[in-house]
């Protein structure tokens, strides 16, 4: 989060937003504090998997981008699992 330029109130913030479009996305029912969890594990996890690409993305709108790609593929996981 440090190299996306921003602080930890507008990762959280950010992170939210990711996780609930994901939800939406994926059309699961997770509660808020979820979603912000969602959305920023989502942001790492995305940020390390396309920097094994060598795609890197940067600031807010990187961020959101990566938290939701991120949140996604663990809602994806976690269906997989439960099944």
């Amino acid at each position: 989060m440090e190299n996306a330029g921003i602080g930890w109130l507008a990762a959280i913030i950010i992170g939210g937003i990711a996780g609930w479009l994901a939800e939406q996305f994926m059309k699961s029912n997770m509660g808020v504090l979820m979603n912000i969890l969602l959305g920023i594990v989502g942001a790492i996890v995305a940020n390390a998997i396309l920097g094994l690409f060598g795609v890197v993305l940067g600031g807010w709108i990187g961020y959101l981008i990566a938290g939701f790609i991120g949140a996604c593929i663990l809602i994806a996981v976690g269906r997989a699992i439960r099944r």
